[in-house]
């Protein structure tokens, strides 16, 4: 489900290859990924995409077809042709697990290899951790809004293609949400799946009595019934009515589905006919436009609702679409490298970011320094990969989605803010400033 080509990159890849390989510029490079500042109201970020990195990196090889394509492109002689025939990527790879919180500044990722291989994989790289992160950041809010209730990912029909939809999945589900609506990501990443009914299949019969008693007979271990086609209130009544009926077949419904309306107003109706009708066991899931802000208001006009389906607004992240990252080269040939661009500037060399909490566990304070430096806290960046093979074998999805619900506890409550959280300190070491001071002064 994963695209594998190693055309998915951009054109300049290939370009700056074309050029080291003829100046033979192959020493060992750094390059680090980060973030440069938060979007709009976000207190913090969230790492995902790892996985996907690190089988990529594993992947990376050109094959026959894509070889020709580029020889009957005319851009590319045949002697570079030969040598990206056998790239590899050789190098070792440093990161944040997946699920950990992070800021602005602070590499989440750190290649180390021979400067062709390094500088290849930065578009597929950035592609990959870009989206994911930004969607586990934006279900992180969710979960943080509303932790005691269900989340699940209904947001693939409106993703921007099949892969971000996977992705968009298995981000949220890292984030802390249940399940998906998504199959190929039940059967991809062991993800819960979630389902109900849609508002054509009561439509579709003559009934809306009668849809619920067909789906109900077709799904006896899922009866989640969607009620708002015509009238939600009506439609709630009919479930009371039908409750007994199925019952004497061993049938129970398990929740009822609002899609549209006031969800609130509609919820506490639904709610109070239902208790009346004696379904106190039936669930009320909800759907249509969610997202943290409209989480917030539910619960601040205590919807008695269960559980929510959380589609458009998560899967493209529709208040804040792009992350301002980067993938720059730190280090070559032994040598700490900086780019000085006006509102793009870097901190140079290899880094490290180390982490002090309070006593209680809550975040207090990040330091970024050079790679080297002893520093107090807890460091972040991990070693994954060495000479292109995992170090040890990556922890499985359900272990990353446990740390990073750790993670979210760790954040101080001014951070889980959905408006106007406060910055949180992430402080440049004086190795790392003065570094910087040495590079400039060799630059000019």
């Amino acid at each position: 489900m994963i695209a594998r080509s190693a055309l998915l990159t951009d054109l300049y890849q290939l370009t700056m290859l074309q050029g080291y390989y003829r100046q033979n510029m192959q020493e060992t490079a750094v390059f680090e990924f980060f973030v440069r500042r938060l979007p709009e109201d976000r207190g913090f970020l969230m790492a995902a995409g790892l996985q996907q990195v690190l089988d990529y990196l594993q992947q990376l090889h050109f094959s026959r077809e894509e070889l020709q394509w580029l020889a009957e492109t005319g851009q590319f002689d045949s002697g570079f042709l030969e040598r990206l025939a056998g790239l590899r990527f050789t190098g070792d790879v440093h990161a944040m697990p997946e699920g950990t919180v992070f800021f602005p500044d602070e590499p989440i990722l750190r290649i180390t290899a021979p400067l062709p291989e390094a500088q290849f994989v930065e578009s597929r790289i950035i592609n990959l951790l870009h989206f994911q992160t930004l969607i586990a950041s934006k279900a992180a809010r969710s979960v943080l809004t509303v932790p005691d209730r269900l989340l699940v990912d209904f947001g693939f029909r409106r993703a921007h293609g099949g892969e971000t939809g996977l992705l968009a999945a298995r981000a949220s589900y890292l984030a802390g949400f249940g399940g998906t609506a998504t199959v190929a990501a039940g059967q991809q990443f062991g993800i819960p799946v979630y389902g109900t009914m849609a508002h054509s299949f009561i439509q579709a019969h003559a009934s809306e009595r009668e849809a619920f008693l067909h789906f109900a007979h077709a799904n006896p271990g899922n009866v989640v019934l969607l009620i708002d086609t015509y009238d939600t209130e009506a439609g709630a009544r009919q479930v009371v009515e039908i409750a007994p009926i199925l019952g004497e077949q061993h049938i129970t419904i398990k929740a009822v589905r609002i899609d549209s309306g006031d969800l609130a107003e509609h919820a506490h109706r639904v709610r109070r006919i239902l208790d009346r009708g004696g379904l106190h066991q039936v669930g009320i899931f909800a759907s249509s436009s969610i997202d943290e802000y409209v989480l917030q208001q539910l619960r601040q006009q205590r919807a008695p609702i269960d559980g929510f389906g959380i589609g458009t607004r998560m899967d493209t992240s529709a208040d804040a679409p792009y992350l301002d990252c980067a993938y720059k080269l730190q280090e070559y040939a032994g040598i700490a490298r900086r780019k000085r661009s006006e509102g793009k500037s870097t901190w140079p060399g290899r880094k490290q970011v180390y982490r002090r909490c309070d006593p209680d566990g809550l975040l207090l304070e990040d330091i970024v320094t050079v790679h080297e430096a002893p520093c107090a806290g807890q460091p972040l960046l991990q070693q994954v990969m060495h000479a292109g093979r995992l170090t040890s074998p990556l922890p499985a999805l359900d272990a990353s989605r446990d740390y990073a619900l750790q993670q979210l506890q760790s954040l101080p409550e001014p951070l889980r803010r959905l408006q106007k959280p406060p910055d949180y300190p992430v402080r440049i070491s004086p190795e790392l400033q003065e570094l910087a001071q040495v590079v400039d002064r060799k630059i000019q």
